[in-house]
């Protein structure tokens, strides 16, 4: 309990002041929290203010496309959250009737939501002691108590859930859980914490034992893979372009322009050998070029997209019935527009 109310004391007095904050309405701190995963609070915050904008209820968000969905979170990668963000919001005003699920258990039967989510939710918006885990919680509770778990393991997740729900403050869940997410935030950061203005210098462990880089212990990582994409960037007579909709994979319904994937960087002859680009152009005089002399490298978590935008100039065809000024109002992926951005029509 000691450590609870230092955190908490701490956090009511630096705790940094965010709009999700000021609510505890589960749609708001559902939407923060979804968009908070995988993203950085500065970055996310201005997608936050975004989707309230334009979808300020779970009945606005469920009535949307998923294409304006998707055109939404544009730039913030990991698609899936808002594909999964907006299943769920047709899930709790179809089968719910508007009312938002109020419990932990209730809460993780909505799709993208994990202990993680479920448990700040339940506890920021209902007062359920459901202790939240982390990347700040991992590195908080690791250095502190000294386990050197490992925090992507099935052992060392089990043993830190236990841990953090050992130490709620069960009258003040939602508070204490904020406070010690932010805690790891602000305090005791990845590199160089804070010890020397930290409340709780005087009882850490890996502090006292000199381990603060070697805490927490994280298992290795997955190997990355390396991919090779050639995207045909069309730009017609009549001023059209093609682009197509994925239908599998991380950009599952984003648009893109047509994709030759290989097995490693080729050339301008390889390329127009190849079958997809003789399926796209035939034998139509087609002049191409190369958009940048750099091979670009879009860097993922688990792999490393080497990319060649080749820009061929052809005749119209009613294959390629997309005019380039509507080619902004598709939803892309972070690639794509980058080089929408870069790119001009001549």
């Amino acid at each position: 309990m000691i450590f609870s109310k230092q955190l908490t004391y701490w956090y009511l007095h630096n705790k940094r002041n965010l709009p999700w904050r000021d609510t505890i309405n589960p749609y708001a701190v559902w939407l923060s929290e979804i968009i908070l995963q995988q993203t950085r609070v500065d970055q996310g915050t201005s997608y936050y203010f975004q989707f309230i904008k334009h979808f300020p209820t779970v009945f606005d968000l469920a009535a949307a496309s998923e294409e304006q969905v998707l055109k939404l979170w544009q730039g913030l990668g990991y698609y899936s959250r808002a594909r999964n963000l907006h299943f769920s919001a047709k899930y709790i005003v179809d089968e719910l009737n508007g009312e938002f699920p109020a419990t932990y258990i209730e809460l993780l039967k909505l799709k993208g939501v994990g202990d993680y989510t479920a448990s700040a939710i339940a506890s920021i918006c209902f007062n359920e002691p459901a202790a939240v885990v982390d990347g700040n919680v991992y590195r908080v509770l690791s250095r502190y108590f000294g386990i050197d778990n490992a925090i992507n393991s099935s052992a060392g997740i089990k043993i830190f859930k236990q841990l953090a729900q050992q130490l709620i403050d069960e009258k003040n869940p939602g508070t204490h859980n904020q406070a010690l997410m932010e805690f790891g935030a602000l305090m005791c950061k990845p590199s160089n914490p804070d010890c020397s203005s930290c409340p709780l210098n005087n009882s850490c462990f890996a502090l006292s034992k000199n381990l603060l880089k070697v805490l927490p212990v994280k298992e290795k990582k997955v190997k990355i893979k390396l991919r090779y994409f050639n995207y045909i960037v069309i730009q017609s007579s009549d001023q059209k372009t093609k682009i197509v909709k994925r239908e599998t994979g991380i950009w599952q319904n984003l648009y893109e322009f047509p994709l030759i994937e290989t097995s490693d960087i080729i050339d301008e002859k390889q390329l127009v050998d190849h079958k997809i680009y003789k399926e796209l152009f035939g034998d139509s005089n087609s002049k191409v070029e190369l958009f940048d002399e750099e091979v670009l490298v879009h860097k993922l978590t688990h792999q490393h997209i080497y990319t060649k935008f080749w820009v061929v100039k052809t005749s119209a065809s009613a294959n390629f019935s997309i005019p380039w000024e509507l080619v902004g109002k598709y939803p892309v992926p972070a690639l794509i527009d980058n080089f929408l951005n870069r790119y001009k029509i001549n």
